[in-house]
């Protein structure tokens, strides 16, 4: 056993080494783990925990490989001692890319989450920040995966090619195809003309209706009424015809319309629809001071159509806004309705004349 010491004593010594380091490399990434930790939940309560941990299991596994690798040097002949040399830079060339685009990634995504933060209490606009923050992450991320390749001979070429720039414009084209870089560049639009931004309460189509509350690389988001999210590409909603409720100013003007029978009283039936918009609590006056001194009426109503069997009446009622607007729709044409019923005005069935012939 004495001789058996003797004869491998610096190799002992050196896999104690070995093996004492890695152990020492795990225990100071546990305590790194957990310090990181407690100070995301002091300083950042609501940030993700996941690329701390990930950033733990990569260390972790980085320790384990290269000292398995250190300690290889202790049974292999010096004809493989280069190679494993070179897999020890490598393995340590990857982790330490890694580690580095997670925490460059986190960084990025903090530092935009803060800056969307401060325009929301400053209340502005935070739509370009929320935008930029994906190209931001992406760009770090495509960086490092760039840089993860390029330790690879075989990937070496593409990877210069890529840092370059000649290849990008033919990875979009070739890869991702036309219809992602479309989604692409609408977003960019948007961002850069704006007809609409988060926060605004859109109309699309009859069944989009709602707010918008992200706009990304590929797509849009709104949130309807119904509290579901709608995921519209940015390609097509840049072609399509919206309707924007908050861009300017945010008053609106409901048009409401009733058809009653030819043998009711139209007077009657326009005074009841502008006495039942005007003593609505969200009605809004939006006549100027020469209307109100000439006593212009709150509410405007006329008859609009004659149509095959009613007489249509069209009030035009303004509130504060789109969502007052609905509201106050619903509650006139159902007071109109019991109003009507009281003071006789009917609102007619459709009527057919049917002629018999012999």
């Amino acid at each position: 056993m004495n001789k058996f010491i003797h004869t491998y004593q610096s190799d002992i010594i050196y896999s104690g080494v070995v093996i004492t380091s890695v152990v020492v490399l795990y225990i100071l990434t546990r305590v790194l783990y957990n310090w990181l930790n407690k100070r995301r939940k002091e300083i950042l309560p609501g940030a993700p925990i996941r690329p701390i941990v990930l950033i733990k299991h990569i260390l972790t596994l980085l320790w384990l490989v290269l000292g398995a690798i250190a300690l290889s040097f202790t049974f292999i002949d010096l004809d493989r001692e280069a190679l494993l040399k070179d897999y020890f830079k490598l393995f340590s060339y990857l982790g330490v890319v890694s580690v580095v685009t997670i925490i460059a990634v986190m960084v990025s995504n903090l530092w935009f989450n803060y800056k969307i933060s401060e325009k929301i209490e400053n209340k502005q606009d935070p739509t370009n920040f929320k935008f930029l923050r994906y190209i931001g992450v992406f760009i770090v991320g495509f960086i490092g995966v760039l840089l993860f390749l390029y330790a690879f001979p075989s990937l070496r070429e593409v990877t210069q090619t890529a840092i370059g720039g000649a290849g990008i414009l033919t990875l979009i084209v070739g890869f991702a195809a036309q219809e992602a870089l479309a989604n692409v560049t609408g977003g960019l639009f948007i961002i850069a003309f704006k007809p609409f931004k988060i926060g605004d309460r859109v109309l699309v189509s009859d069944t989009m209706v709602g707010t918008v509350v992200d706009i990304t690389l590929r797509h849009t988001v709104i949130r309807n009424f119904e509290n579901k999210m709608i995921v519209i590409p940015n390609a097509i909603i840049n072609k399509e015809k919206l309707i924007n409720f908050d861009l300017d100013e945010h008053k609106i003007c409901e048009r409401i319309e009733i058809g009653i029978s030819y043998d009711s009283d139209i007077d009657l039936a326009k005074q009841i629809m502008q006495e039942e918009c005007e003593n609505h609590p969200l009605i809004y006056d939006n006549r100027s001071p020469f209307d109100r001194q000439n006593d212009v009426p709150l509410v405007k109503t006329a008859l609009t159509a004659l149509n095959d069997f009613s007489i249509t009446i069209r009030a035009w009622a303004w509130a504060r806004n789109y969502q007052d607007s609905f509201s106050l729709k619903c509650d006139v044409l159902e007071s109109i309705k019991k109003r009507f019923d009281r003071e006789g005005i009917e609102i007619p069935y459709p009527y057919r004349t049917i002629v018999m012939k012999k």
